[in-house]
């Protein structure tokens, strides 16, 4: 690959990469409640480690016989990818390593503190995607909204939540470190979303089933039919489709504008819950939507 010599200059959002965006929140949170059914019968760890790996196998017979395209890195920069890979795999470990010490209300709040570490990251590290007063007041009202239906319900917390309260902090430094890492390397080299999610998924691998290893003792899974749906989705919907789709916008737009949109994530995960689990859905929730809906416009607004 050869270097890229400028820069190359992000695209504008409009209403349908917005859409897209959307979308691909409505995935996620969609993918919170499978995780629920797939944690019944599948280690977490795991069940991360394998679902990489599937992914890894389809992203690599997608690429080579529909793309005609090869998957992987020229040799001067496998480094990155073994760098974009570790850093998710790190991710996803204390993800789910911190959910045995905190409550998942209290994950969910730390873990989407990672717009706040992209926009800062972007604001130093990433040419043309600095923070603006208006980024600001949007970023931090998108986050209030976040907290609106979370950070009321937590149900008594249990021993040494700090733990895990830190862990999941990590995590979202994790994202966010690999979300400016795909960046900055973006602008640098001529890499497409295909090899970055290949990278991803592979080099994440030995993280994933390391921590099976370690934190699991190589517990087995226990598996049914909606297990097995459950978790297909998370591989084939998430792991590949999403995924791909995640990392051709980063390519074309700034990471800052197109992470708020994460904090949709969670809100959707509550109304599939309640659709889906029978879980409660309050009045927060229509206030958190109000608050996330103006920080994104804030964050996106021409100017």
């Amino acid at each position: 690959m050869n270097a890229v010599q400028d820069v190359r200059a992000d695209e504008e959002m409009g209403l349908s990469a917005g859409l897209l965006q959307v979308m691909l929140c409505f995935l996620w949170g969609l993918n919170l409640v499978t995780i629920r059914f797939s944690n019944q019968g599948i280690p977490p760890m795991l069940a991360a480690g394998t679902r990489s790996a599937v992914a890894a196998t389809v992203l690599s017979l997608y690429t080579r016989y529909v793309k005609k395209a090869s998957g992987s890195w020229e040799p001067k920069d496998r480094i990155h990818g073994a760098a974009i890979g570790f850093l998710f795999g790190l991710e996803f470990l204390f993800l789910y390593w911190g959910l045995a010490y905190t409550t998942a209300s209290r994950t969910v709040i730390f873990l989407y503190t990672n717009p706040f570490w992209v926009a800062i990251g972007a604001h130093f590290l990433l040419r043309g995607d600095r923070l603006t007063p208006p980024k600001v007041v949007g970023l931090i009202l998108a986050f209030a909204g976040v907290l609106a239906v979370f950070g009321s319900g937590s149900a008594k917390l249990p021993k040494d939540y700090w733990i895990g309260d830190l862990m999941e902090l990590g995590a979202a430094v994790l994202w966010a470190a690999t979300t400016l890492y795909i960046k900055k390397i973006d602008q640098i080299r001529d890499v497409t979303h295909h090899q970055t999610l290949f990278a991803q998924l592979f080099y994440s691998m030995p993280v994933l089933f390391g921590g099976w290893v370690l934190l699991e003792g190589l517990k087995g899974p226990r598996l049914t039919p909606m297990i097995l749906a459950a978790f297909g989705y998370q591989c084939f919907v998430v792991a590949s489709f999403s995924y791909l789709l995640w990392f051709w916008m980063i390519r074309r737009f700034a990471v800052s504008g197109l992470t708020s949109f994460t904090f949709l994530t969670p809100l959707f995960g509550i109304i599939l819950g309640a659709l889906i689990l029978s879980e409660p859905v309050t009045a927060m929730v229509w206030v958190g939507m109000v608050l996330v809906g103006t920080g994104i416009y804030l964050v996106n607004r021409p100017g």
